[in-house]
């Protein structure tokens, strides 16, 4: 596994919806089939990527468990906030640095890798802010040649 990219983001605004799941109850097919159709009549965006977007809990990280839930957003950046969907929510993504981990392919155990063997010795802990994967032109869902960015929000230890 590839060592991350460090980046400290700007306070960003997304719009999407929402829904609440937790791993062992993954609901994110459910979330991303109900606001996929709904991306194009947004307006005022700023780029083609996507969005998908975790609210932890505080503690949620403390001790794993697979049932404990959060919320987990689908989301597109905007300039503002003027003109929100009906159907949709604005949500501000807060600036902070970020480990940023470039993921090619469906490998199922990079968020253990993070979380079980990087992070612990990587002289950086984790930021109570939202957890994203940014997904481009490439991101090609369950496809081998798939890629996506993750982001982390860390702070030094």
């Amino acid at each position: 596994m590839k060592a991350p990219s460090f980046i400290e983001i700007a306070e960003a605004y997304l719009v999407g919806k929402q829904l609440e799941m937790s791993l062992q109850q993954n609901r994110t097919a459910e979330l991303w089939g109900s606001f996929g159709p709904l991306i194009k009549a947004i307006p005022n965006r700023l780029d083609s990527f996507r969005y998908s977007l975790q609210e932890y809990p505080p503690h949620y990280f403390d001790q794993f468990n697979p049932t404990l839930p959060f919320k987990k957003w689908a989301l597109v950046a905007v300039k503002n906030h003027s003109s929100i969907p009906e159907t949709c929510h604005g949500f501000i993504l807060p600036g902070g640095l970020y480990a940023v981990f470039h993921l090619k392919g469906n490998d199922t155990q990079i968020f253990q890798y993070i979380y079980s063997n990087w992070l612990p010795s990587s002289g950086y802990v984790l930021d109570h802010r939202p957890h994203f994967e940014l997904l481009g032109d490439k991101y090609k869902n369950g496809d081998p040649a798939s890629e996506e960015d993750i982001y982390i929000p860390v702070r030094k230890i």
